[in-house]
């Protein structure tokens, strides 16, 4: 004799509905470069993504509260030669974020205040020393102004 068991779940009686389009995140063209890291990073203030753009590497940084359809032409972080593979938010200011790109160099920005109102281009930091791709960047949790950075030979 076999018998069937059926498990029941603990989320059976767990409903949810789709949120309204006003309060998402439209017409972003997030990355087509696969690999290991993040190609989006939160923290308390702004949402950052990284995007397909021409010429080399970008991301957005958006305002948490700016929801909705995002312009073609919103101002964006450039600066990279190849494309970003990943990016990360500094722990102790809200304002910095890191960036490592396949050019092989990792760079520190400073996003302003209220967000961007024009294209950044020029990094607070840049910081040089991989041979090949900077593949992975990672704030110190517990101590302020460390950065880990690595890459594949």
């Amino acid at each position: 004799m076999s018998f069937r068991i059926v498990r029941n779940s603990r989320f059976r009686h767990v409903f949810a509905q789709p949120s309204k389009r006003d309060n998402c995140y439209d017409n972003i063209k997030i990355t087509k470069s696969s690999w290991d890291s993040n190609f989006c990073a939160v923290n308390p203030k702004f949402l950052a993504i990284v995007i397909e753009a021409a010429g080399g590497g970008a991301f957005l940084v958006i305002p948490l509260q700016k929801t909705g359809r995002i312009d073609v032409n919103y101002p964006l972080v450039t600066g990279h030669k190849g494309a970003v593979l990943d990016i990360a938010w500094c722990p102790f200011n809200d304002n910095v974020i890191a960036s490592a790109s396949e050019d092989g160099i990792v760079r520190v920005w400073c996003i302003p205040e209220g967000g961007l109102s024009r294209t950044l281009t020029e990094p607070a930091v840049e910081l040089c020393g991989h041979q090949r791709r900077a593949s992975i960047v990672l704030w110190h949790p517990s101590a302020n102004n460390i950065l880990l950075s690595a890459g594949i030979f």
